[in-house]
């Protein structure tokens, strides 16, 4: 018998979605960022306006509640739960 999890190729690191610390971003990307997550998330439940929902989103990055994730393979940013 072997082992195939030995056999199994190891993921690139350099692939791997990663937090990016807030202030390293700038306060127009943020609110692109909680602009989208709201009509992204919000809009699909028929929310009269979703955008309303834009500074309950800042909050809850400010206090960590959501984080900006990088996906280095897709180039894009996201807001999602922290890990």
């Amino acid at each position: 018998m072997s082992d195939d999890s030995m056999n199994q190729p190891q993921p690139d690191p350099r692939e791997e979605k990663f937090v990016v610390d807030r202030d390293l971003l700038t306060e127009d990307q943020l609110n692109g960022l909680a602009e989208e997550y709201c009509t992204r998330y919000h809009g699909l439940n028929d929310t009269e306006n979703p955008l309303a929902e834009r500074g309950n989103v800042l909050a809850a990055i400010n206090r960590g509640h959501l984080v900006v994730w990088f996906d280095p393979v897709e180039n894009t940013a996201g807001l999602g739960a922290p890990e």
